[in-house]
């Protein structure tokens, strides 16, 4: 059970660090081309907007975490 817990807050420290060093990730609908085949032909992703870089889930959370406490401290 110890080692359980312990394996779980250290992948949750390290996705943390990973947010913080790296913000972006590679766009998954695209993975990281910025252009999407569809019916149509050839299109920019919706996702990414062919820039190929989405801001990652933990970077948004801790975003708006720093936000709501910003506006909560004024």
């Amino acid at each position: 059970m110890l080692t359980a817990s312990a394996l779980i807050l250290a992948t949750l420290a390290g996705y943390a660090l990973l947010c913080a060093v790296k913000p972006f990730g590679l766009c998954r609908k695209c993975q990281g081309t910025g252009i999407r085949e569809v019916r149509k032909g050839i299109m920019t992703c919706r996702r990414c907007h062919g820039q190929r870089y989405r801001l990652r889930v933990g970077r948004r959370l801790l975003n708006t975490g720093r936000d709501i406490h910003r506006t909560g401290n004024r």
